[in-house]
């Protein structure tokens, strides 16, 4: 009886019950009115932040050419680093809103060509400089220079004229974009001293903690930013991200208290996860996908046919229920799925068709095996989501070779650079920040190396267009590109699935990216 009134205690604090309802039920099921107050007592009581401590997070995604420049982040570790040192402009919030961080008001002109970001004052970088707006000016000219190679280099073609104005700093498109705001969340442009020109690694921004151990690959140790300008974060005096790309290394590392929490738990082991003592399972769904990617200007992907009898070659089904174990959904070779707010339902879902990949196939002429690299921390299962894909293919008659590849570099030497791989993206906010950053033809990350100049021309106006019925349709055209003629491979959506000890509080649930949207350890704290 006690567990279960513990239990809907947590949802009245949670807001998820109210009041009278747990004081009826509590009566029915014979607890008095001080027993019952001393539960609801202690829940709130258990969802007070506590201080102290030192909180560990167990990653996978980690490698030994890491670099704490956040142009580079291509990975969690990378990208879980950046949230505890730095700051964006504006961040996405659990809702899915936008919540402002170092801009404390935006807005744009009418046309929404013309945007002014007015900068937080009394904020400090970690080496004592004050920030300014003319950090956040060198912070986006940095990564909108002729020889950057940042991950939102496809976010800032959009931008003509960028300028310093008092407070502010006032951002000039090329053309209307009313989703800019969304764009400044991108993980990349964590805000440096003087943009990160001097020292782009030097790991120095205004986050929640400042960096005191760096060994790529292996651990990042961080102690509490004690002039940190948000006071509802960095709680824990310490945190730290051990680097274990081993799913089995860790899960054991969490059943033994080694780390408190962990991302990446294999959906085929979560039933198993469940049954450690003090663990949590905690998930959500979102816009995360698994990927095949193909790049389309080389051989012999360059074939629409063979990238067609690849497409048609996958079982996206058997993927869900052999890979995925229900953490996640059916993909149909776009990187957007229901949770954009222009997804179109009507595209036709492609299936599993041995013909019609034996037909493909020898339409393209190609003869020979088919090279696809794979590692197991591309993403959860993808050694074994490869040799799915082998045996499906085989069935079409298609030799698909699947080369495995260390964790270690592979982020730096397979993905983005051999032709045809495994990988898994987070997703984006909105199909704009998706597509620019993947899809456009000039983006860095345009890791499909998918270039269509219709498709260029249908981003930039979906930017400017104002009527949401005309939007959604562009973007259900620029879909049907994608799924007709693109690089992808996307044969399923994942839900973010992580281990949390349960003696860690202040747990959200955050759709956008892995661990929080990446600050789990800077939002929760140790309860003992």
């Amino acid at each position: 009886m006690s567990m279960s009134l513990e239990q809907l205690g947590k949802l009245v604090v949670a807001g998820k019950l109210d009041r009278r309802t747990f004081m009826k039920r509590a009566a029915a099921m014979g607890a008095g009115v001080a027993l019952s107050n001393g539960l609801l007592s202690q829940a709130a009581l258990a969802q007070e932040p506590v201080s102290g401590g030192l909180l560990k997070l167990g990653s996978a995604g980690g490698e030994s050419t890491n670099s704490l420049d956040p142009a580079t982040a291509s990975s969690s570790v990378p990208f879980i680093n950046g949230h505890q040192w730095g700051d964006v402009l504006l961040d996405i919030a659990d809702n899915g809103g936008i919540e402002n961080r170092l801009a404390e008001e935006y807005g744009s002109s009418a046309d929404a060509k013309t945007w002014t970001f007015k900068i937080r004052k009394g904020v400090e970088f970690h080496n004592g400089k004050t920030l300014t707006p003319a950090d956040v000016l060198a912070t986006l000219e940095r990564h909108s220079g002729e020889d950057t190679k940042s991950g939102a280099l496809g976010v800032m073609r959009g931008i003509e004229t960028m300028k310093v104005d008092g407070d502010t700093v006032v951002i000039g498109l090329k053309d209307a974009n009313a989703d800019l705001p969304f764009l400044m969340t991108d993980y990349h442009l964590m805000i440096q001293p003087n943009g990160g020109k001097d020292d782009p690694a030097a790991g120095i921004g205004t986050g929640p903690y400042k960096m005191v151990v760096n060994e790529p690959g292996v651990r990042h140790g961080y102690e509490k930013n004690q002039n940190d300008w948000k006071s509802d974060r960095g709680f824990a005096d310490q945190v730290e991200i051990l680097v274990i790309n081993d799913d089995t290394a860790r899960v054991a590392a969490l059943q033994s208290g080694q780390v408190h929490m962990i991302e990446r738990v294999p959906p085929k082991i979560v039933e198993l996860v469940k049954r450690i003592p003090n663990v949590d399972i905690k998930s959500a769904p979102g816009r995360g996908h698994y990927v095949f990617i193909m790049h389309t200007n080389t051989a012999p992907f360059d074939n629409n046919d063979l990238r067609l009898a690849l497409k048609y070659a996958i079982d996206r089904q058997e993927m869900v229920d052999k890979i995925l174990f229900g953490y996640g959904s059916i993909g149909n070779d776009m990187p957007v799925n229901q949770a954009y707010p222009y997804f179109s339902d009507d595209i036709e879902q492609r299936s599993y068709d041995p013909d019609k990949a034996a037909f493909h196939f020898k339409k393209s002429g190609h003869e020979g095996p088919v090279v696809l690299r794979t590692a197991d921390g591309s993403f959860p299962g993808a050694v074994d989501a490869s040799q799915l894909f082998q045996q499906s293919c085989a069935k079409a008659g298609i030799t698909l070779d699947v080369k495995r590849e260390p964790n270690d570099g592979y982020w730096s030497e397979v993905w983005n650079k051999q032709p045809f791989c495994t990988s898994y993206w987070g997703g984006r906010p909105t199909q704009d920040q998706m597509y620019s950053t993947a899809y456009l033809s000039s983006a860095d990350w345009n890791d499909t190396r998918f270039f269509n100049d219709d498709f260029d021309k249908m981003l930039l106006t979906a930017r400017g267009e104002l009527d949401d019925a005309k939007r959604k349709q562009i973007y259900r055209d620029m879909g049907t590109i994608v799924h007709n003629e693109g690089g992808l491979i996307c044969p399923m959506f994942n839900d973010w699935v992580e281990g949390v000890s349960t003696n860690v509080g202040g747990w959200a649930v955050n759709s956008n990216q892995t661990m929080m949207n990446g600050q789990a350890l800077s939002r929760c704290w140790l309860k003992s």
